[in-house]
């Protein structure tokens, strides 16, 4: 006799293990179905690794700066080993926190890979669970309820382009790199390939970006975009824009050239490494969507405002549904899902207030509207900027570059969008959120009494710049 639960969920990633712990207080029986490990990419090949290389990057030029601060060092260099280890520590102490929250919650873990099934002796409607092992262990059958699919997605790649895990590589194997290149080219200056740009140049890697676009971080405000190109090329990163890369590629003692099409010019590139960074696909193949009346576009499962699919009791979140691809995006669709299958009322997700980071060196962070998009909505706007060289705290860190731009209607006062680019941007966008969050005004920004010395008293400043009415600019 199978196993019956209340809810099943198919991935064991952030959106899928916040949700089955959500579950799990509802009074639910929960399981997850996960091909390899809790976490999921974010913990394992993504948010949390790239954090922590990039964290110990950041430390080295802290280090080689050091003199600037009155203390003397010598011999700074980066030891790789002993950074991949430090990642690898980080990663295993969450990774058994996950499996903690688990057990606590009572939650049953099946390893394997989950195919939902027609209908069959265990169900009259879609959605008996399958689970497949590598060994020859007999599948396992489950009948769940519910069902929530929170598979998450794979790096992308360009059509012809061979990824060969060594000298042509996707993120996922750029994390494992047992050592530092001497030099690399980055295809694709979106998020992911600036972060890495930012993070090898700061370990002193000689790095070419190559954008297909006319802009870096084309989601993000011009204007910060702008800025952070001129800080990354005063790093010493190459960055070629508007170019189309031509996806035969040529490895040969050691380095892999590439050629790229801009303009009318083709030029090729060579470098030891190469990363390919070009977005990412849902992973929605062999999970068994073909057995159900679930529908897709452009790749990803449609949904409505709950994640619920045209299954009524089969429900989609995370990076299989697009949208805004973020790990804290996923978490909170899980728990609108669970809560909305427990017949409860949950607050649905604005985009507008969703707060996006990227964690470059310095960083990015924004909520809402850009100002390109604000004026192409048909919005009259009225801008307030701030820069942190005038913050004494930021001063005293010794990280001037950078600032605050507030976005907001002048019909109605309301914020539109807050941008940032500067240092620890990633830690103060939460104001912003939380200004989104209670719809409040520039001026109840600006009247709001921010401590002194501290970073985040560019928030106030910039707030108090939307009207002239800035102090210390």
């Amino acid at each position: 006799m199978a196993d019956e639960y209340d809810l099943v969920i198919l991935g064991g990633g952030t959106g899928g293990y916040v949700a089955a712990i959500r579950a799990s207080q509802l009074g639910m029986k929960v399981a997850i179905v996960e091909k390899d490990k809790l976490g999921g990419t974010c913990l394992h090949r993504g948010c949390i690794p790239s954090k922590a290389l990039l964290r110990s990057a950041e430390v080295y030029q802290q280090t080689k700066k050091a003199d600037e601060y009155g203390i003397e060092t010598e011999n700074t260099k980066p030891n790789f080993m002993k950074i991949q280890e430090r990642k690898n520590t980080i990663v295993d102490t969450l990774h058994n926190g996950v499996k903690g929250l688990m057990k606590k919650g009572k939650i049953d873990v099946y390893y394997g890979f989950g195919r939902i099934l027609g209908p069959s002796i265990f169900s009259p409607i879609p959605g008996t669970i399958s689970i497949e092992y590598e060994n020859d262990q007999e599948n396992t059958m489950i009948v769940p309820k519910n069902i929530l699919i929170a598979t998450g997605s794979s790096p992308s790649t360009l059509p012809g382009l061979t990824i060969d895990g060594e000298y042509v590589m996707k993120s996922d194997d750029a994390l494992s790199m047992k050592e530092l290149p001497k030099s690399i080219v980055i295809v694709g200056g979106g998020v992911i390939g600036i972060e890495w740009a930012s993070m090898l140049a700061d370990f002193g890697v000689n790095v070419t970006v190559i954008e297909y676009q006319k802009q870096i971080l084309p989601t993000v405000d011009e204007e910060i975009a702008k800025e952070l190109e001129r800080l990354l090329k005063k790093k010493g990163i190459t960055i070629v824009k508007g170019a189309k890369v031509l996806p035969e590629t040529l490895v040969k003692d050691g380095e892999v050239s590439i050629d790229a099409v801009i303009g009318d010019e083709t030029i090729t590139f060579t470098a030891n490494k190469m990363l390919v960074s070009v977005g990412r696909k849902a992973n929605t193949t062999n999970i068994g969507i073909e057995n159900t009346d679930i529908t897709l576009q452009n790749g990803y499962i449609q949904t409505n405002d709950f994640f619920q699919t045209k299954e009524s009791h089969i429900y989609a979140i995370g990076d299989v549904v697009g949208g805004m691809q973020l790990a804290h995006v996923a978490s909170h669709e899980g728990i609108i899902a669970v809560e909305h299958m427990a017949g409860e009322e949950p607050y649905l997700i604005d985009e507008n207030n969703i707060a996006s980071c990227i964690y470059s060196n310095p960083e990015v962070a924004s909520i809402g509207m850009t100002e390109e998009q604000a004026r192409e909505r048909g919005f009259s706007v009225k801008i307030g900027k701030f820069p942190f060289k005038a913050i004494g705290k930021a001063l005293v860190y010794g990280e001037t570059e950078g600032f605050v731009k507030i976005i907001a209607d002048k019909k109605t006062d309301d914020i539109l969008g807050i941008h940032m680019l500067g240092p620890h941007v990633t830690d103060m966008i939460s104001e912003a959120s939380l200004a989104k969050m209670l719809d409040a005004t520039p001026w109840e920004i600006g009247g709001t009494i921010h401590a002194h010395p501290s970073l985040s008293e560019i928030m106030g400043e910039a707030a108090l710049a939307v009207e002239g009415k800035q102090i210390h600019g």
